[in-house]
């Protein structure tokens, strides 16, 4: 007597399975949509300020008081800059510490209780963190900062209490992506090390982190464009004054700081002042995007395959 053959298809059609493809790919093509529609809503008033205004003036020039006729976006870029840079380097010595604390040293029951409520800061409105920008961050870097350090002292608007507050904000973005890609590699890696006589230290930044530098280098880009594109922290703190400075102490304008206060209805539609908001905005949007190209690029030259 012969064995019955079973068939791997499936006697039914699975029409559950067919509408979750469905689903998921009409929520790819959405995403697709909004982004194709943002540039289209940016082209248009973007073409026509660049017919006003010579390309060169805008990318080279050192001013920018478009009420003025100056329409030179350097400053803003510089400000923005400015903001980003300083901040950056409070975010990633601070995020990639916790992330190789959380991994490599936190016994599982501190793990458990301290990375939940470290990521309850990426959930903090930054208007909130705004105010506190103003009301504790900026006085007291105005009590403590050094008068001959970088000029000051610091007035009540200064890019470096913006930039301390971008940088709070992005610390849990960091911190939670790179711990995920450290827990990620092989356990066996560890032990590998661990017995050819390496220290924990040694184990944790030789052997662990350059195994994730992947999920890392991410998570510093993913970091990197929330803080560029991040608007109420700057517009609140860092001030309203388009300058060719990168001194934390300055008060500064970033290139959302200008969005965000032109951009309420008090400016007339089709004037150059108007499109130099979508001038702007496509500028950002350009600067994020290559920041993305370049990031996948670096996350596919390092990323380590493990079976």
């Amino acid at each position: 007597m012969g064995l019955r053959a079973h068939s791997l298809r499936a006697g039914r059609p699975r029409y559950g399975e067919r509408a979750i493809k469905a689903f998921l790919a009409l929520c790819a093509g959405l995403s697709v949509l909004t982004t194709t529609a943002i540039v289209i809503s940016l082209l248009g008033p973007t073409i026509g300020f660049f017919r006003d205004v010579s390309v060169l003036d805008f990318f080279s020039g050192t001013q920018w008081f478009p009420t003025q006729g100056f329409f030179g976006v350097l400053p803003l870029v510089l400000g923005s800059l400015n903001v980003v840079g300083w901040g950056l380097l409070f975010a990633i010595p601070i995020g990639l510490g916790a992330a190789i604390y959380l991994s490599e040293y936190a016994p599982h029951r501190v793990r458990k209780a301290i990375k939940p409520i470290l990521e309850v800061l990426a959930g903090v409105p930054t208007v909130a963190i705004g105010f506190f920008g103003i009301s504790f961050v900026v006085p007291l870097l105005r009590d403590v900062w050094p008068g001959s350090f970088l000029g000051g002292p610091p007035g009540f608007f200064m890019a470096g209490g913006a930039a301390l507050c971008i940088g709070l904000m992005i610390v849990p973005i960091i911190s939670s992506i790179s711990e995920d890609a450290m827990s990620a590699v092989p356990r066996a890696m560890r032990e590998g090390a661990y017995a050819l006589g390496a220290s924990k230290m040694h184990v944790a930044t030789r052997v662990v982190f350059p195994a994730a530098l992947s999920g890392v280098v991410a998570s510093i880009v993913l970091g990197v464009s929330r803080a560029v594109g991040e608007t109420m922290i700057v517009l609140m703190v860092a001030g309203n004054n388009p300058k060719m400075t990168l001194n934390p102490v300055e008060a500064i304008q970033a290139m959302t700081a200008y969005i965000g206060i032109t951009a309420t209805g008090d400016v007339a539609t089709g004037t150059v002042k108007y499109d130099t908001v979508f001038a702007v905005g496509a500028l950002l949007f350009a600067i994020t995007l290559a920041m993305n190209l370049a990031s996948i690029r670096m996350v596919r030259r390092y990323r380590e395959v493990y079976e």
